[in-house]
C-alpha cells in the first residue's frame, strides 16, 4: 500500500518549532503518533513508519525538543523538562489529527517515548484508544534484574549532577542519549530513583492520573535489551488502569533477523510492525 510522505510544521506556545514527519496511506483506518527514544531524531524511525503505512496505519513521527528539526538546543540558557515535552506531544497529536482526521487513534513510543506516551494519556485520556510500546519500560532501579539494578542509582545521580554543572547533559560525549536539557534529566532521574513520574511545574500527580487510563495496550520487549527488560516494562504498565490486560510479546534475534537489542529493530522493523498492526 502506497503512502503519502509529508512534513507538518508544528509550533507550541513558547515559540518552540519542529516538524512532524508523516506517512499517510490512502483512507487509513488507524493513525499512530510515535514518540522516539531519548536523543533519537524522528527520521530514524522512517523504516518503521513505512512498514506500518504499508499495513494501512497512518504514522506521525514526533520530534523531541532539542534535536533534529527542533529550533532549540539544550544549554545553560535553554532548559526544559517533561512539562514542556508533554506540551510538544500534544502539539504533534493535534497536527496528526489534521492529516488523518477519521482514523482510530493510537499513541506509542520507544524507550522514553513509551514512558511519555503513558504520561500523555494521563493528561489527555481521550486522545487515543490504544497504546503501542516497543523496547520501553520505567527506569526505576528496583524494576531491573539484580545484575543491573544496583549500578543504576549512582549512574542516575551522576548524570543529574553533570547536567546541572554543565547546564545540559553531554549525552553524545557520554555515549548515552543526545545532548539533553538538565531539567529533562532531573525529571528522568527522579523516576529512576523514586519509581514515580513527575514533571516540575505541571501541578498534576502523573502517577495517579495514569492509574485512570483505560486503553488497549500492545507492548513488545526484546530478549537482549538490558535497557528495557520485561520487568521494567511490566512496572510501567502496572501504573495504567488497563496495564494488567496488556498484550505483551518478547522477540529474539531469530524472530527479528537482527540483534534483539534496544536499537537494532529500528533498521529492520518489519516483524514488530506486523505484530503491532495485524492484531
Amino acid at each position: 500500500m502506497s503512502a503519502a510522505a509529508g512534513v507538518t510544521a508544528v509550533e507550541v506556545g513558547d515559540d518552540h518549532r519542529f516538524e512532524l514527519i508523516t506517512r499517510v496511506p490512502e483512507a487509513p483506518r488507524r493513525r499512530l503518533l510515535w514518540l522516539p527514544a531519548m536523543g533519537v531524531p524522528a527520521r530514524h524511525y522512517l523504516p518503521f513508519a513505512d512498514a506500518l503505512a504499508a499495513r494501512g496505519v497512518a504514522v506521525g513521527l514526533h520530534e523531541w525538543r532539542g534535536i533534529g528539526s527542533s529550533n532549540l538546543r539544550a544549554g545553560r540558557d535553554h532548559d526544559w523538562g517533561y512539562r514542556e515535552l508533554l506540551a510538544d506531544i500534544a502539539g504533534s497529536g493535534a497536527a496528526l489529527d489534521g492529516c488523518a482526521p477519521n482514523a482510530a487513534r493510537i499513541v506509542g513510543g520507544h524507550s522514553l517515548g513509551g514512558q511519555l506516551a503513558c504520561c500523555h494519556l494521563a493528561l489527555h485520556p481521550d486522545t487515543a484508544q490504544t497504546l503501542w510500546l516497543v523496547a520501553s519500560g520505567a527506569p526505576y532501579w528496583r524494576a531491573f534484574p539484580p545484575r543491573v539494578r544496583y549500578a543504576l542509582p549512582p549512574l542516575y545521580r551522576f548524570m543529574a549532577w553533570i547536567a546541572r554543572v554543565r547546564g545540559a547533559l553531554p549525552g553524545r560525549r557520554l555515549g548515552f542519549a543526545g545532548n539533553e536539557s538538565r531539567s529533562v534529566i532531573a525529571d528522568w532521574t527522579c523516576s529512576g530513583l523514586r519509581g514515580r513520574y513527575s514533571a516540575a511545574g505541571l501541578g498534576v500527580d502523573l502517577d495517579a492520573a495514569m492509574g485512570r487510563v483505560q486503553v488497549d495496550v500492545r507492548a513488545a520487549w526484546l530478549h537482549d535489551d538490558w535497557l528495557g527488560p520485561p520487568t521494567s516494562l511490566r512496572f510501567l504498565l502496572s501504573k495504567l488502569g488497563s496495564g494488567a490486560d496488556a498484550d505483551i510479546a518478547g522477540f529474539a534475534a531469530r524472530d527479528l533477523g537482527t540483534a534483539a537489542d534496544h536499537f537494532a529493530w529500528m533498521r529492520t522493523p518489519a516483524v514488530i510492525a506486523a505484530w503491532l498492526a495485524d492484531a
